[in-house]
C-alpha cells in the first residue's frame, strides 16, 4: 500500500512539474509578460509600440535568462487580475502593488521594496494637502486611474473627496493646469514624476500614509517559477544588476 500511495505521488509531482511555466518558456522559448504601460517609471508604452521602463528593462533580463523573447500582453490596472488568468501570463509587472485581492488569484515573486501611497501635488498647495484629514474634504478633487490600487485608497480613506478617474498618463498635466488637486500614488512614482513636472511636489516621500509593496504577479501554485523567478531576482539583486537599472529610471534608490 505505501508504494503504491508513493507511486501516486510521484505521477503527480512529475505532472505538476511538467505544467510548470518554467518548462514551458524554456521549450516554447517566449516569455509572456502582462503590463499595462502608462506607469512610469516602471512600464511605458511609447508611441512607437515599444515598452520601456525599470520594470521593462527586469522582464527582458528575465527572458534573457532563459534564452527566450519578451510577448508583451498588453492589459489595464482595472482588469490586471482578469487578463493574468485569462490570457496565461507567466508573469505581470509594471509597478503592480501587492494586495490581498491579487493573492486571491495568482502569487508573488519575493518584494522588491517598500513603497507606500503620498499624496502628489503642486507645489504651491503643499501646505494645505499634508494629511487624510486635510484632503478628505467635498472640496479637494482627487484624480486617480480607474481600477488600481491609488482609487482603493481613496475609497478606504478619503471618501469625502471628490474622486475624478481619467487616463494615467494624462492625471500629472491635469494636476499642473489645476483641474485636479491632489493624486494619490506611490511614493516612487511621486518622485519619478516631480522630476518631469517641477511644479509638482511629493509630499512626505519617506512617510507614506499607507504602507505597501511592489512585487512581479506569477501563476498560483506553480513553485517551480516561483523559485527560479525568486532566484533570479536574488542574483539580480546581488550582482548589482537590479540597482543599476533601478538607478537608470529613478535616479536614486531609496
Amino acid at each position: 500500500m505505501k508504494i503504491v500511495i508513493l507511486s501516486a505521488l510521484l505521477l503527480v509531482t512529475g505532472a505538476a512539474q511538467a505544467q510548470s511555466h518554467l518548462d514551458d518558456i524554456r521549450v516554447s522559448k517566449t516569455l509572456k509578460v502582462c503590463t499595462t504601460g502608462d506607469y512610469k517609471p516602471y512600464s511605458f508604452l511609447r508611441s512607437d509600440g515599444q515598452y520601456e521602463g525599470l520594470d521593462i528593462s527586469m522582464a527582458q533580463s528575465l527572458a534573457a535568462s532563459l534564452g527566450a523573447r519578451v510577448q508583451w500582453v498588453p492589459t489595464t490596472w482595472k482588469t490586471l487580475s482578469e487578463d493574468f488568468v485569462a490570457k496565461q501570463c507567466d508573469i505581470a509587472l509594471g509597478g503592480v502593488s501587492v494586495t490581498l485581492k491579487r493573492q486571491q488569484i495568482a502569487w508573488f515573486a519575493r518584494p522588491l521594496g517598500v513603497d507606500g501611497k503620498i499624496p502628489l501635488v503642486r507645489c504651491e498647495d503643499k501646505a494645505k494637502y499634508q494629511t487624510v484629514g486635510q484632503i478628505n474634504k467635498p472640496a479637494v478633487r482627487v484624480i486617480e486611474p480607474a481600477g488600481g490600487t491609488n482609487e482603493a485608497f481613496v475609497h478606504s480613506h478619503l471618501p469625502q473627496a471628490t474622486l475624478q478617474l481619467a487616463e494615467n498618463t494624462g492625471i500629472f498635466q491635469q494636476l499642473v493646469d489645476k483641474k485636479a488637486d491632489v493624486m494619490i500614488t506611490d511614493a516612487s512614482e511621486a518622485r519619478f514624476q516631480q522630476q518631469h513636472y517641477p511644479s509638482l511636489c511629493a509630499i512626505n516621500p519617506d512617510k507614506p500614509m499607507q504602507y505597501g509593496e511592489k512585487a512581479y504577479m506569477i501563476p498560483r501554485d506553480d513553485m517551480g517559477w516561483k523559485l527560479y523567478v525568486d532566484q533570479w531576482l536574488h542574483l539580480s539583486t546581488a550582482t548589482g544588476e537590479y540597482a543599476q537599472i533601478a538607478k537608470q529610471w529613478l535616479g536614486v534608490i531609496h
